[in-house]
């Protein structure tokens, strides 16, 4: 997927790269398949805010993306690939045998009138969803359960993959894109190829309104702040602010947050490489 540099005709233009949308062909949204999305500006039930740097933003309308892949051995045809401003990567459409239409998570290659399927006796090809247990030894994949028939939770943002290295017991081993090496049940379905939208991390918004057409306020740093305000704030002139932790003083930039009782420890083979040295 190519990024274009916009010429500098304005400042906002100056130092943008964005988005070809070369693989778009088509700017109408399917109707049935969109929802209202309600913002919370950061606000939680009792209208407090609980996280900064929230509010504002375009206004936008959910697109309902089957996870699930249910529709075993009924093949589908893929009429649009279509930009989805609630994530990353691209979605596609695509029309079941029984006329049913559903979205999905575009993978990268997939192009109009390409023909996929879900369930066993698909082939392992791009966009086809299989069982773990039916997907050949390292193959990418993305779009994966962690619980059989609750709907994809790993890899579904843009030029993401995993790839599944291994077999024992029921379970498999995927390598997840942190590094992390973690067994999933052999039920679970995951999707072929790499989710689309490679190039996204290689746009430049340009400009701060772009940022908070997105739903982004301004972020201020804890060292810029008086001692009242942030426990890094204070000092005299451009001091370091002692060790990094966020507002509420919890440490950040190497402090473990994760339980050490937590379930799914056991399914964890190995870490994320730290970016530590």
């Amino acid at each position: 997927m190519p990024v274009k540099k916009y010429n500098p005709i304005t400042p906002g233009t100056r130092f943008r790269i964005g988005n070809a949308y070369s693989e778009i062909t088509t700017s109408a949204p399917e109707k049935s398949l969109m929802g209202p999305v309600k913002k919370s500006g950061g606000r939680n039930k009792d209208g407090r805010r609980t996280m900064r740097q929230r509010g504002g933003g375009h206004k936008r309308r959910y697109r309902v993306i089957d996870f699930k892949r249910d529709k075993d051995g009924i093949p589908a045809i893929v009429k649009t690939i279509e930009y989805d401003p609630n994530r990353t990567a691209f979605i596609a459409l695509v029309v079941y045998a029984d006329g049913e239409k559903r979205y999905i998570i575009a993978p990268h290659g997939l192009k109009v009138g390409d023909r996929i399927v879900s369930g066993e006796g698909a082939a392992p090809t791009t966009g086809n969803a299989l069982f773990l247990k039916d997907i050949p030894l390292g193959a990418d994949i993305h779009a994966i359960e962690l619980q059989p028939g609750k709907g994809a939770a790993l890899s579904r943002s843009a030029g993401t993959s995993c790839i599944l290295s291994g077999r024992e017991g029921k379970y498999g081993s995927v390598k997840l894109p942190s590094g992390e090496v973690r067994r999933i049940l052999l039920t679970c379905k995951a999707t072929m190829g790499t989710t689309s939208n490679p190039d996204h991390g290689l746009e430049v918004l340009g400009k701060a309104g772009r940022k908070r057409w997105i739903g982004r306020r301004p972020h201020v740093r804890g060292v810029a702040m008086n001692p009242v305000d942030h426990p890094m704030g204070g000092g005299e002139g451009r001091s370091s602010g002692g060790h990094p932790r966020s507002r509420k003083g919890l440490p950040a930039k190497g402090y473990k947050t994760r339980s050490k009782t937590k379930m799914s420890n056991r399914l964890i083979i190995s870490r994320r490489k730290s970016a530590q040295k």
